[in-house]
């Protein structure tokens, strides 16, 4: 099997070893999907051929959109008899670039596989085909009088098999874990073009190897996720929201402790003052107080009752008391608590005029302030020029390091010298053995830095399962490891 060890030679692939030109290939793909149903044109190549990074640019031969699994079947069969590299396409709101097209493959998109096939009261599951939305899952749900609880910003677009692809987390792993943990079965179409039932949406199924959770987080490289069985939980009860003002960057983990030992949160966040200066300049969203801090902490939970309000302030006073909180208000309605959640949603889109670098990096919990304290140290002290914003998942070790451009540099010179904080920023993530990647996948933009968080033997391993499910590598060449 050939090994891609980098884009010209996955190109080469697609050119060299393909017997069909182009326009053969392209004349074939209309006859394996409905009419109208493959797109050439520049203008969609560039859309449907990337992904939020903005560092590779699209190059895709062609964009096609099943309707069926067994039209995703039928496509993956004809790209292994003739050598064609597929890519697949969802919400393509990662940022690891696990979804561009670079080298004149041919991109899998499914966004007309959007269908809830199914749903059960009894076992609180749904069936989803692919390209379902997100928010149209969570929407499902809240019809039917229970909660689809993986959230994040990118609700309204991404798509559950690209969350799955990737084994998205969001902003309530701390109280409900991650994709993965919410997947009662999966129907695949691996490299080879077979389908596949994996765990038929059991609760409990020991009869060997839980294949389900080999592609869950795969990035399409073992096959295509073209259906899933989601579990669903109930509603959560009158959630609340705090917002407070830290002291110091380790009193997220006082604050945290504090709290978790009388209450189960849904939700815990955290963002510097650098960030939520910028939703607040972007505007429509207010300072939660007057009080100025470094850091600010977002907790959410369920107030089930007028005892847990009562205990909800009594801590915030015991934090204030120990010096570790400086202001806090706390939402008195839905809606108010929905304002609140703006000032950690909205940071993204705030800074993204800024052409921010990325780095969704995640340790153990209770290693994140030392761990970013490092983190931070080492870029200001080289690139004293960059604006550094962070956020993230805090509750659950999960940190969103943002490096901003600055006005008038390059975009060339920025990602070089991006490229130099890398290096560093994953020396550190190592030494506190943490991961490179936390929600968004290894795609093409970590995949040079996986050796920071996994083994050689390890890697070893990887590149076998790969080669036993896609031994042409024609399923999504050159992401997570060449």
């Amino acid at each position: 099997m050939e090994q891609f060890s980098d884009l010209t030679a996955a190109q080469t692939f697609t050119e060299t070893e393909n017997r069909m030109n182009a326009e053969q290939i392209i004349a074939t793909l209309k006859t394996l999907v409905d009419d109208g149903k493959v797109l050439t044109d520049p203008s969609d190549l560039d859309t449907y051929g990337k992904d939020w990074t903005k560092i590779y640019p699209p190059k895709p031969m062609a964009i096609v959109f099943p309707k069926t699994t067994e039209q995703v079947q039928a496509l993956v069969k004809f790209a292994n008899e003739h050598q064609v590299a597929l890519v697949p396409s969802g919400g393509r709101t990662g940022l690891s670039a696990g979804a561009v097209a670079a080298n004149g493959e041919v991109v899998v998109a499914f966004d007309y596989m959007n269908q809830i096939i199914d749903f059960s009261a009894s076992d609180r599951t749904v069936r989803c085909q692919a390209g379902v939305i997100t928010e149209q899952l969570q929407n499902f749900a809240e019809e039917n009088g229970l909660y689809y609880p993986v959230d994040f910003a990118s609700a309204g677009s991404s798509q559950l098999g690209g969350n799955l692809s990737t084994n998205a987390g969001g902003i309530k792993v701390i109280r409900y874990g991650m994709s993965r943990d919410w997947v009662a079965g999966l129907k695949v179409v691996t490299g080879k073009g077979d389908i596949l039932e994996l765990n038929k949406d059991l609760e409990k199924n020991n009869t060997g190897y839980d294949l389900r959770h080999l592609f869950i987080g795969a990035e399409g490289t073992l096959g295509f996720i073209t259906e899933a069985t989601m579990k669903l939980s109930r509603k959560p009860d009158n959630l609340t929201v705090l917002v407070l003002g830290l002291n110091d960057l380790t009193n997220t983990m006082d604050v945290l402790q504090s709290f978790q030992k009388q209450i189960d949160l849904t939700a815990y966040e955290f963002f510097s003052h650098q960030a939520m200066q910028h939703v607040l300049a972007h505007g429509q969203v207010q300072a939660p107080f007057e009080t100025e801090a470094p850091y600010y902490a977002l907790l959410e939970f369920e107030a089930t009752s007028d005892q847990v309000m009562d205990d909800a302030m009594a801590l915030f006073e015991q934090c204030v008391e120990n010096g570790w909180v400086l202001d806090g208000v706390i939402s008195q309605s839905e809606t108010q608590a929905q304002n609140l959640w703006q000032l950690r949603e909205r940071i993204s889109e705030s800074i993204a005029p800024r052409t921010p670098y990325k780095n969704d990096i995640s340790v153990v919990v209770s290693k994140v302030p030392p761990f970013l304290t490092e983190i931070d140290a080492v870029v200001t002290e080289h690139y004293p020029d960059f604006e550094i914003i962070w956020f993230g998942h805090i509750g659950d070790g999960n940190l969103h390091l943002n490096i901003l451009k600055p006005e008038g540099m390059a975009n060339e010179d920025f990602f070089e010298k991006c490229q130099q904080v890398n290096k560093w920023v994953f020396e550190i993530v190592e030494r506190h053995q943490g991961s490179v990647s936390a929600e968004h996948g290894v795609g093409m933009t970590k995949k040079p830095y996986l050796q920071y968080t996994r083994s050689e033997t390890e890697i070893a391993y990887l590149k076998g399962i790969k080669q036993v499910f896609d031994p042409k590598g024609i399923m999504n060449p050159g992401k997570l490891f060449d």
